[in-house]
Order: structure tokens, then sequence, then C-alpha cells
């Protein structure tokens, strides 16, 4: 693995726009409902929701907003019925994609879904197509801010990190997906600061395309991430 290209407004949101703020909370309580329906409502003894809460706690999402989703989800308050998805397609240069979503109508997003690849040079891909090409792991942010690199990268390590690799001043710590917590756990009592912490596709092989198509490669990221229904996107796009 040589790099994480992960589009992604919600886990890496900094100085978030008011404007953005509503769609970012819509989305992160569609994923605590589905954590808390999947696993019950206490993030104790449910780690999905554990990580769901911590994307909430990283762009100030009101604890009320929160705890309604968890609600929602564990059937205490009546909610909409939401189901996962995975999509696979084919961006500008052919490079693989891999859409995750929730959604209450798996049709509907499907069409729109359909609609935003066809308008941005891209198309979906049969099911099991693109997937081979990512493995599931568990990625861990963190930040230099208070260590060396090198002392960063001899932290990561020592944590339990299968690859590591920097983006200017982070760090992209990989590890197995049953081993996230413990590695995010052991790294902050060194003292690093986690950015965040998730469950991702991570592709095998990067690939390189012309700067033109990387254009257009972001312009379908964006495309994509607008979609009220769209959680993640993951490609083999080599930044």
């Amino acid at each position: 693995m040589s790099g994480h290209s992960h589009f992604k407004s919600i886990k890496h949101a900094k100085g978030i726009t008011d404007a953005k703020k509503g769609k970012v909370f819509s989305k992160i309580s569609r994923l605590i409902s589905i954590a808390a329906k999947e696993g019950g409502g206490n993030p104790e003894t449910n780690a999905k929701l554990r990580l769901a809460i911590e994307q909430a706690r990283a762009v100030n999402m009101p604890k009320d907003n929160v705890q309604k989703a968890i609600d929602r989800g564990s059937g205490k308050v009546a909610g909409e019925k939401l189901e996962q998805f995975v999509f696979e397609a084919y961006g500008p240069g052919k490079i693989a994609i891999i859409i995750e979503g929730i959604t209450d109508n798996k049709n509907r997003a499907l069409g729109e879904i359909k609609q935003i690849l066809n308008q941005n040079n891209g198309k979906l891909a049969g099911e099991g197509s693109v997937k081979w090409m990512f493995e599931r792991k568990g990625a861990v942010i963190a930040s230099s801010e208070e260590f060396k690199k090198e002392d960063l990268e001899l932290a990561a390590i020592e944590a339990g990190a299968e690859d590591i690799y920097w983006r200017d001043d982070l760090l992209d710590v990989y590890t197995k997906p049953e081993e996230l917590e413990k590695v995010k756990k052991t790294l902050e009592e060194k003292g690093v600061k986690v950015e965040s912490s998730s469950l991702d596709w991570i592709a095998k092989e990067m690939v390189g395309i012309a700067e033109k198509e990387k254009e257009s490669c972001q312009k379908l990221f964006e495309a994509l991430d607008e979609n009220e229904a769209v959680q993640d996107i993951y490609s083999n796009l080599k930044i």
C-alpha cells in the first residue's frame, strides 16, 4: 500500500462552514443510527457506534442530535428505515472507486449515483469488479504537532501499525481491522493527537493519471460527496 486516496468531508472536517454543517450532521446521524441498530445503543459495547460518535464530536455535532440518532437506531423512537450500500465504479482515467452510503431508498440512491457518474466521465461497475483491488483496513490519522516525524513513526510501529504513510504533517496509520481500537488507544496513551479513526477500503496499488483527469476525478468526488446518501468514497487514485 502506498497511500490513502480517500475523499471525505466528514472524517477530516476542518473549519466546516455553516452551510455544510446540516448535511454533515445528517450523514453522521445516519451513521450513528445504523451502528446502534446493528450493535445496540451502548457505545461501551459497540465499537462501530463509538467510531460514529467520535466523528460527531470531531465536527461539534450537538449531543442532543447524537442521542436522537442513537434512539432512532435502537428503536426507542420512530424513524426512517435505513440500509447500507456499497457501489463499485470506474472514474476518469479508469480509476477504481468504492462508494459507501446509507439511504432510506436504495433504488433512488442507485439512480442518483449512476447519474453523477455518467455526468463526470465515470460509470457504475459490476459487483466484485473493483473491490478486489482494495483491502479492508483500520485507518488512524495522527498529527505530528507534538512529535518529530521519526518519533511519531516509531510510536505508530510500536503501537502495532502494519503500514504508515505521510501526507504533509499527518500520518496515516494502517492496522488490521480488529486491531484499530487497540492501536488508536496505544497512540493516545503515548500522547499522540489522533485526528480520526475509521475502517476504510485501502487500494492495494495506486494508479497515476494525467493532471487533467485528476481534476475531473476531484469534480466527480465532490459531486458524489454532495449526495445525501453517500458516506465514503475510496479510490486507487495516486495523489
